[in-house]
């Protein structure tokens, strides 16, 4: 049985992430290259230090200073957090920092896979499309305990980042 929008939209309602937007896809198999994870790494790595854009978002993961610094410097990614590909490398999504996004592991990045797993063998499948590098659902607003300190906070360090960058 093929999804409609509106089933798949529940589904996704269902698993929690009822603002999570989707795009229909038709998966066509590619081939995925040899060097794939060398060049996955060099990727993430890009698009973790991409992340200095997304201080609004950072500021609601609640992150220390240090988990934060590893995290734009493409050092680390935090505890429960996954990097995920918009479009799966094996139905052609690109190995870029542009086709990647970021969420909770627990429970996002899991029901995402279930998600998509679920529509195995469908000629068309819908595929999250975050409009942020960072999905953080809208039910979970409020922001980390540190409010608009915490925000501040990070804005400045992804200024002083970004100013060392040449990126003013």
């Amino acid at each position: 049985m093929q999804l409609s929008q509106a089933s798949a939209e529940k589904i996704i309602k269902d698993l929690g992430m009822d603002d999570m937007p989707l795009v229909a896809v038709r998966p066509a198999p590619h081939q995925v290259p040899a060097d794939w994870f060398q060049r996955y790494r060099a990727a993430r790595h890009r698009f973790m230090q991409s992340l200095t854009d997304s201080v609004e978002e950072l500021a609601f993961m609640n992150l220390s200073q240090d988990e934060f610094m590893a995290l734009v410097t493409g050092a680390a990614i935090p505890k429960n957090m996954s990097v995920r590909m918009r479009t799966p490398m094996a139905w052609g999504g690109e190995i870029s920092p542009e086709n990647m996004f970021m969420c909770a592991t627990f429970p996002h990045s899991q029901n995402i896979d279930r998600f998509i797993i679920g529509q195995a063998g469908y000629d068309t499948v819908w595929l999250p499309a975050p409009a942020k590098k960072i999905y953080i659902p809208a039910h979970t607003g409020g922001g980390g305990d540190g409010g608009n300190a915490t925000e501040d906070r990070l804005s400045q360090i992804a200024a002083q980042i970004a100013s060392g960058r040449g990126l003013e």
